[in-house]
């Protein structure tokens, strides 16, 4: 008996005998987690306002590029806050849109609109690829919630953008735009999540171009960005004339044939929207690997909470990386409305990760610069954010935490 059968038996049995109680304990952990965020995304906006207010860069650059949103903390402890122009700039709004969700209180609408707003510079940037992250979960959770037909144009404008950045000889969408010296057109499987402003724009203008583009893209992943065991390279580096890979690298992982967690995650809830978008099955088995490959890990912890890259050397004294937990269990709450067979392994496996990072890794109420979850690590292999509060880990928790909800009461993600 493999160790996902074993799993898979012990949690049926486990399901079973907790199928009583269960309900109560989903929602106490989802209210208390929202009414937790509550408090510290107001301290986060009180902080973040304050950072703004003391800005001291140059008048010049101040006015050009303003700071909008907080990312992380700083070595000294300090809130790091970001411009628009960064990629993590749309989380914080986000988070507030899904306050607004939660809560239905018009405040946090006002809350979510004033940071949404100076973003809106984004919509003709064509210098990045993750016009996804920046504008679909700001504005996009924004236009979901209100139907501002604003927010709509704004979109639109943002995937025309994205779409500039298509290489049809290659069939991919450029990430990367420095380190020309290593890569002449590297992508990286973080790219995956930005298909979905592709795919919404697709239904809202019925421009195929916005369709193929993001279906073309996914099949490149899937073809190169794949080892045997469905483990994933973070880095594929493409001639763009004749689609040849030239490299298949890391940037943010330990090592080119090691795989990173958040990268993993990434695939994971990539190409669980990808078969949403279109029902096609190759892309519901490809999320199926993925989360075997996951969870069938001999080196993921006992908690579920992975380690910044599952062959990092120091194991088990390697740091942990939340932001990826926290995307892993988003993507298997949506994952086990389409499998089925394995939905209540899925279900499970998000409720242990929910429930691990709510009594092990949450931030200190009216403290940690309002952030939610502690212990992320954006690029250990860069000495860059290693245990630290990042603003994705708290973005996909909440996210996560909604969408448990929903599945507990009946209602549709989307």
């Amino acid at each position: 008996m493999n160790a996902r059968t074993f799993i898979t038996l012990f949690l049926c049995t486990a399901l079973t005998m907790l199928q009583s109680c269960k309900s109560g304990q989903s929602n106490d952990i989802v209210a208390e987690n929202f009414n937790f965020a509550a408090q510290q995304l107001q301290y986060a906006i009180d902080l973040t306002t304050e950072a703004i207010s003391k800005d001291t860069r140059d008048s010049a650059r101040r006015a050009s590029r303003p700071l909008v949103s907080p990312r992380t903390l700083e070595k000294d402890g300090s809130l790091k806050v970001v411009t628009a122009h960064d990629w993590t700039s749309g989380f914080f709004p986000g988070e507030l849109w899904f306050m607004y969700e939660m809560t239905n209180d018009p405040a946090w609408e006002e809350r979510a609109r004033k940071f949404t707003e100076p973003l809106q510079v984004l919509r003709y940037h064509t210098g990045t690829h993750d016009l996804g992250f920046m504008m679909y979960n700001s504005f996009g959770n924004g236009l979901r919630l209100t139907g501002d037909q604003e927010y709509r144009e704004i979109l639109l404008d943002a995937a025309r953008s994205l779409a500039t950045r298509y290489k049809p000889g290659a069939k991919i969408i450029r990430s990367w735009d420095h380190n020309g010296d290593k890569w002449q057109c590297p992508v990286i499987i973080d790219n995956m999540m930005n298909l979905e402003l592709l795919f919404w724009a697709f239904r809202e203008s019925n421009d195929s171009t916005f369709y193929q583009i993001a279906v073309n893209h996914a099949n490149s992943t899937i073809k190169n960005h794949f080892r045997p065991d469905y483990g994933t390279y973070h880095v594929v580096d493409y001639d763009t004339i004749t689609g040849e890979v030239l490299n298949r690298h890391t940037h943010q992982g330990y090592a080119h044939e090691s795989t990173w967690s958040r990268g993993e995650a990434w695939a994971l809830y990539g190409f669980t929207l990808m078969y949403r978008e279109t029902g096609d099955q190759l892309y519901l088995d490809q999320a199926n690997h993925i989360a075997d490959f996951i969870f069938s890990h001999p080196r993921l912890p006992d908690d579920l909470i992975p380690y910044w890259d599952f062959d990092a050397p120091e194991i088990p004294d390697e740091p942990r990386d939340v932001s990826a937990a926290a995307i892993i269990a988003s993507a298997l709450y949506e994952l086990s409305g389409y499998n089925v067979e394995d939905a209540g392994l899925y279900r499970q496996w998000a409720d242990t990760i929910l429930e691990n990072l709510t009594s092990s890794y949450r931030a200190a109420p009216g403290a940690d610069g309002g952030f939610l979850l502690l212990h992320s690590t954006g690029a250990k292999s860069l000495n860059s954010e290693i245990d630290v509060p990042l603003v994705y880990a708290d973005y996909y928790f909440l996210e996560a935490l909604l969408r448990k909800s929903k599945i507990e009461h009946n209602q549709p993600l989307f």
